[in-house]
C-alpha cells in the first residue's frame, strides 16, 4: 500500500513523516545528522526539510554532501526555504534568485523539489515574489512552491494572483500540536481545503515537550528548543501528557509517537515535520505514521488540549 501523500495539486508525493533538519550543523553535528538521514530513508522516508538560514547554510551543506555520497538524490524530496538568510534576506526577485542559486550550490543539486517562502515580506509585492519563482520553475531549478507561516489573507491573495498565471502555493508550513491548535484555526483550515494546499505541520511535539523534554525543571536554558519546550509546562501541559500516556499505553508506543499520529489525522495534512535528537527518536517518530487512533482516542486527546 502506498502510504505517500500528494502535495497540493502537484505530482510530488511525500512520506507522512518528514525529517526536519533545522538542528543539523547546530546542536546536531554532521556525523549524527548523517546517521539520522540514513536511518530515515531506510525506514521509507523521502522528504528532508531545511532552510537556507538553518545553521547559516550548514544544514543544507550536510544534506547535499549526504545525497552526493549516497547517490540518492532522485529518491529524496528536498524541501528548503528562502527569505531569512542574512546574505539574501526578503522575497524580492533578486533575493530569491540569489538565494536559490546559493541553496543549489550547498545542496549540490540542480533543482529544489519544494521551495518555501520563509515567512511573509511586507516590503515586496507578492506578485513580484511569485513571478520570480515562476521563472525558476520554468528554468527547472524549482519544482513546486510552498508558503511558510503565511496568514490566511495572504494565502487567499496568492490564490487570486495564481489565477493570472503566477505559480500557486501547493504546500504551507504551520505550527500544529496538541499544545498549539490555535494556529490552524477554522479560517485557515477552510483556506487550505479550498485551495488544495497541503499542510506540512511543524513543532508537532511542541519543541519536545510532548516527548523527551516534558520533565524540564525551571532554570535558564540557553538551548532554544528547551526554553520553548518549558514554556508549555503547566496545567494544560500536564493534562495533555497524561492523555498521551494513556493512549500510548494502549498502543505500546511512546507518547511522542502518539503526538505524531494525532497530527497526521488533522485536516489537509500531508506530512508532519519532526526534528530528532537520536536515531532512536527517528524510529519512534516515524512509527507515528503506522498508528491509527480510534475516534474515542482522538476525542480524549482533543478534550485534554482544550485551554
Amino acid at each position: 500500500m502506498n502510504r505517500f501523500r500528494r502535495i497540493g495539486a502537484s505530482s510530488l508525493e511525500v512520506h507522512p513523516v518528514a525529517l526536519g533538519a533545522a538542528a543539523f550543523g547546530w546542536t546536531i553535528p554532521g556525523g549524527r545528522a548523517v546517521e539520522q538521514l540514513d536511518r530515515y530513508v531506510e525506514l521509507g522516508g523521502n522528504v528532508v526539510d531545511t532552510a537556507d538560514s538553518y545553521s547559516s547554510g550548514r544544514s543544507e551543506q550536510i544534506i547535499g554532501t549526504w545525497m552526493r555520497e549516497r547517490r540518492n538524490r532522485d529518491s529524496v524530496v528536498v524541501a528548503t526555504k528562502v527569505g531569512k538568510s542574512s546574505s539574501n534576506p526578503g522575497l524580492s526577485a533578486r533575493a530569491i534568485r540569489s538565494a536559490v542559486d546559493s541553496s543549489l550550490e550547498r545542496l549540490q543539486t540542480d533543482h529544489i523539489d519544494l521551495l518555501y517562502f520563509h515567512g511573509e515580506d511586507s516590503e515586496t509585492p507578492l506578485a513580484e515574489s511569485l513571478s520570480a519563482v515562476g521563472a525558476l520553475i520554468d528554468a527547472g531549478k524549482v519544482g513546486v512552491l510552498g508558503a511558510s507561516n503565511f496568514s490566511t489573507d495572504s494565502l487567499l491573495h496568492a490564490r487570486v494572483l495564481s489565477s493570472d498565471g503566477l505559480p500557486r502555493f501547493e504546500a504551507a508550513t504551520l505550527e500544529l500540536s496538541l499544545m498549539r491548535r490555535d494556529v490552524v484555526d477554522q479560517a485557515m483550515t477552510m483556506a487550505l481545503e479550498a485551495q488544495r494546499i497541503s499542510l506540512m505541520a511543524y513543532f508537532v511535539l511542541a519543541n519536545g515537550f510532548l516527548g523527551r523534554h516534558r520533565d524540564l525543571k525551571p532554570m535558564k536554558y540557553e538551548d532554544t528548543h528547551r526554553r520553548r519546550a518549558f514554556s508549555h509546562a503547566g496545567r494544560l501541559g500536564n493534562q495533555v501528557n497524561r492523555a498521551l500516556d494513556d493512549v500510548a499505553l494502549s498502543h505500546g508506543v511512546d507518547a511522542a509517537t502518539i503526538a505524531v499520529a494525532w497530527a497526521l489525522m488533522q485536516s489537509s495534512i500531508a506530512s508532519a515535520v519532526v526534528g530528532a535528537d537520536t536515531v532512536s527518536d527517528v524510529e519512534g517518530l516515524m512509527y507515528g505514521a503506522e498508528v491509527h487512533l480510534t475516534a474515542a482516542q482522538l476525542t480524549e486527546l482533543n478534550r485534554a488540549s482544550v485551554r
